[in-house]
């Protein structure tokens, strides 16, 4: 099998700008308003969690990349498997068709990277 920690990796690279897509595109279409998300003011600690929250798959590149067999496999499974039910669980949340098919494309995403770890030996 090719090397399993560059694809792991890259993986998480084109995760990682998929959400920086859908973020971009929420902005220039209008759907973003200043300070607020989901019609609700966001203070600065809820800003640092979902700062934590989307630095992960970038922390992810370098850990694909450096961590050795097994424990790189089942890091790439479990964070994985909660990206795609954070996911699952905010699909509904989003109004927009591009958010939409962003959050679904993002799905594949974490679904490969699930079966790429899974069938590593």
């Amino acid at each position: 099998m090719e090397n399993v920690q560059i694809i792991l990796s890259a993986l998480w690279i084109a995760l990682m700008l998929n959400y920086l897509l859908g973020d971009v595109l929420r902005i220039y279409s209008g759907d973003f308003k200043d300070g607020e998300m989901g019609g609700m003011k966001v203070s600065s600690n809820m800003w640092l969690g979902i700062a934590i929250l989307m630095v992960i798959p970038i922390i992810m590149i370098i850990i694909s990349l450096i961590l050795p067999y097994p424990v790189n496999k089942w890091v790439n499974i479990i964070v994985a498997i909660f990206f795609f039910v954070f996911n699952i669980i905010g699909l509904p949340t989003y109004p927009s068709a591009y958010d939409k098919f962003l959050i679904l494309v993002g799905l594949g995403f974490n679904l490969l990277t699930v079966w790429y770890a899974w069938q590593w030996v």
